[in-house]
């Protein structure tokens, strides 16, 4: 049987989508929402199907968010007439009113951010969204490891060799331990022994990534995670009746991409990208090396000042320490790691509030 091509499978899963109009595809002007729109637009196009719709949260106050310029040059290469652009000013705050009915409906979810997709889902109800969620996985599971080039024969070796390879061929126990004493968890908040706890658990993650191509890409696109993040933005797509689908993570596709890649992957994000979709996207796209910075679109001043007044209470005692967490979020920039125990407890003060 003739293998499948990474283009073909994308397709196949993108289909679906496309026949149940109106399909819009959640575009942040990125390199992978732009690649599953240009997909989709090739294949609309080529099958007599309605044009796709790019669909785009716009907060023109958080300038360190802004690709206007790069989403514009993706439709102008497109030739695409209709976009959805949502207006936002706070109001895709990690409390604010979307992430409310969210945490109101569904409890908490992960990731903190699910509730971004909400109002595109809106624009589409009963319809269908394309996301680009899975190509940052994509790309790190389909890179080239230097230890597979060294034991190929592909590189010439160096001094320092020795030891990557060593460490690559360790026993997960081995790589395990290395990984936690090398680890620097930033997470001022967690109980020493929540911080030992979670330290272990992230370097047993890591010891565990495999080294062969295939296998790794199998094992990227189980990560619990993904499955976790992709459930949360199903429970928003079902209160729409909205179809969603994640092309870049299909299984079909990731099966193609390691056969393409293979043996040892892609040299980098940029070498991926213009393999897959450098026929499709514009030159510039397909080299950039630059990302949003969403901070200022989930923490704004509602966040800060629910966190000024916050009394301690919603979060796991046991695990956190509310002192130090608070101190945290006076910070300039809170980490994304403490989002979900700033839902968590935003949660717990509206279900006192329905309480009382």
């Amino acid at each position: 049987m003739r293998a499948v091509s990474s283009r073909s499978a994308l397709e196949d899963a993108i289909r679906p989508a496309l026949l149940r109009p109106p399909c819009v595809v959640s575009f942040s002007g990125g390199r992978d929402s732009a690649a599953v729109l240009a997909a989709a637009v090739s294949l609309a196009r080529r099958e007599g199907l309605p044009d796709p719709i790019p669909a785009t949260n716009v907060v023109q106050a958080a300038t360190d968010a802004d690709e206007s310029s790069w989403q514009e040059l993706v439709v102008r290469h497109l030739g695409l007439t209709d976009w959805i652009r949502v207006e936002h000013e706070d109001d895709l705050d990690l409390i604010g009113p979307y992430a409310e009915d969210v945490l109101i409906a569904h409890g908490l979810l992960w990731p903190p951010n699910a509730h971004f997709h909400l109002p595109l889902l809106r624009a589409a109800p009963g319809g269908s969204m394309l996301t680009g969620v899975g190509g940052d996985e994509l790309y790190c599971a389909a890179r080239r490891m230097r230890s597979a080039e060294v034991l190929s024969g592909a590189v010439r070796p160096r001094p320092r060799d020795v030891l990557t390879v060593g460490f690559a061929l360790s026993p997960h126990t081995v790589r395990t331990a290395v990984m936690a004493r090398r680890g620097s968890l930033e997470a001022s908040w967690l109980r020493p022994r929540g911080r030992r706890l979670v330290t272990s658990l992230l370097a047993a993650e890591s010891a565990a990534e495999p080294r062969r191509l295939d296998a790794r890409l199998m094992w990227w696109r189980e990560l619990r995670y993904l499955r976790v993040g992709s459930a949360a933005l199903d429970l928003l797509a079902a209160d729409t009746q909205t179809l969603l689908i994640h092309p870049l993570q299909d299984a079909r596709f990731w099966t193609a991409v390691a056969r393409e890649a293979g043996p040892l992957g892609f040299s980098g994000r940029t070498e991926g990208v213009r393999r897959l979709f450098g026929d499709l996207l514009p030159p510039p796209i397909v080299s950039r090396e630059s990302k949003a910075n969403l901070d200022e679109v989930f923490w704004t001043d509602r966040s800060r000042a629910f966190a000024r007044e916050w009394d301690g209470s919603g979060v796991p005692a046991r695990w956190v320490d509310a002192d130090e967490l608070a101190q945290h979020w006076a910070t300039a920039h809170p980490s994304v790691a403490s989002s979900t125990l700033l839902q968590a407890a935003w949660l717990a003060s509206a279900r006192d509030r329905v309480e009382q």
